[in-house]
């Protein structure tokens, strides 16, 4: 009972703020909660790396769009739809002209995607560096770790940018030739039946591609590794974890989504989302997604690679000198900071009744003065020797040993300073 009422106590005079169980509570326990805080914590921060990414690919989306008003023009230029049995002469050699002009079209569009593309990696690179890093839960400043990111990850941006482009030049040819074939009638009806399983095998590729594009951005800003070690992994990661790569695929790429809808106030919403935060918050979601899988296949079996980034292991096995997550690290800052609780550090006697101070009389003396003041070091003393004799109890013990352990580890992380971030940890080819 008095060990109840202790406890009682101890938590009335500490207040929750500061106990472990409040703490950890504060803190992401998952992946979910972590992009929840991130979003709403750092929106700002969101917007201003999404502008950032977005002026880098003001090219790509130039060539698009001009692309887009090319094909409309030509509906408009042409009679591909006009009744050509009215007024006009039967005109055969229109046969296949509207699938040639887009064979035509789409040899243009995509060269020039590709040259696109070596602009576009520069926003890719250091967007992708800077919500990582958000996903890591680090300080970040924008401008400066966006320009860090372009130095350290260009290479592997630039490479993920020309293999999708790549994969998807050579699908859409193979789609867009087919159709020409057939619309012209070159083909039989049993060659036809090919090239419509070709065209099928093309979206087949251009969507695994688009999936392992998706993971070689999170494997190149997280590991140093060559492009076909990435290439081989990325391929793995896809098949191994394909409905959940669907799954957050699609989720990632929801905002973009949107200006295929169709509807001009839909597509100045959608254009606005992307200006604002539809690059970042897909590589939010995509990045904070690959950390979960990081952790479960690779990161425990990699040597010098972290686990638990950017959350808080309930079970407590995040330690300051083990895997520890920056939000792991933080937390124990914070209880560092306010120095042991002498409340749980020292035995302290129960209350009871053996010992009371002295109650003073309405009329006291000079001896009332001196038995209050002996009643009082009677305390005291007791208390002292409640402490003493209970000092190497285990719970006591445990605790200091664990406070001096984390204080002593702290302090070495604080006198290195605010070093450069570790190297990427380097895969190789197995």
């Amino acid at each position: 009972m008095a060990q109840q009422k202790k406890g009682l106590i101890t938590r009335m005079l500490e207040g929750k703020e500061k106990s472990e169980e409040y703490a950890r509570s504060t803190l992401p326990t998952n992946r979910w909660q972590l992009f929840w805080d991130i979003f709403k914590g750092n929106f700002w921060k969101i917007v201003k790396v999404n502008l950032l990414i977005f002026v880098f690919f003001i090219p790509l989306l130039f060539v698009i769009i001009m692309n887009s008003l090319l094909m409309q023009s030509n509906g408009v230029i042409y009679p591909f739809g006009a009744n050509l049995g009215i007024g006009y002469p039967a005109m055969p050699a229109l046969q296949g002209v509207s699938e040639w002009l887009t064979v035509q079209n789409n040899i243009m569009l995509y060269l020039e995607i590709m040259i696109a593309m070596f602009v576009a990696a520069v926003g890719l690179s250091g967007g992708m560096y800077v919500i990582r890093n958000m996903v890591w839960t680090e300080g970040i400043f924008v401008t400066n770790d966006f320009w860090r990111g372009v130095k350290l990850n260009y290479k592997n941006a630039l490479e993920t940018a020309l293999f999708f482009s790549a994969v998807l030049f050579l699908g859409q040819m193979l789609i867009s030739f087919s159709d020409f074939s057939i619309a012209a009638g070159a083909v039989t009806k049993g060659q036809i039946v090919w090239l419509r399983i070709s065209q099928a095998t093309s979206y087949v590729f251009i969507t695994l591609a688009a999936m392992m594009t998706l993971w070689m951005i999170a494997l190149g800003v997280n590991y140093n590794m060559g492009f076909r070690v990435m290439l081989k992994n990325s391929f793995l990661m896809t098949i191994g974890t394909l409905p959940q790569t669907v799954f957050f695929g699609v989720l990632a790429l929801l905002p973009f989504a949107l200006l295929m809808l169709g509807g001009t106030t839909l597509i100045m919403i959608a254009g606005i989302i992307v200006i604002l935060f539809a690059f970042a918050y897909a590589l939010l979601v995509w990045l904070d997604f690959a950390q979960w899988v990081f952790d479960k296949y690779i990161n425990p079996k990699l040597q010098g690679a972290k686990v638990g980034r950017g959350i808080y292991n309930k079970d407590g096995t995040s330690t300051i000198t083990g895997n520890d997550s920056a939000a792991s690290l933080e937390y124990q800052r914070v209880i560092l900071s306010h120095g042991k609780s002498r409340l749980v550090a020292r035995p302290i006697k129960p209350i009871d009744d053996s010992l009371q101070v002295y109650e003073l009389p309405q009329s006291f003396t000079r001896e009332d003065l001196k038995r209050l003041r002996e009643s009082k070091q009677s305390i005291v003393e007791d208390t002292e020797t409640y402490a003493e004799e209970h000092k190497n109890d285990l719970r006591y013990v445990e605790y200091n040993k664990q406070f001096e352990e984390r204080e002593r580890a702290f302090q070495e992380e604080s006198d290195k300073g605010k070093k450069k971030r570790a190297k990427k940890p380097k895969i190789l080819d197995e």
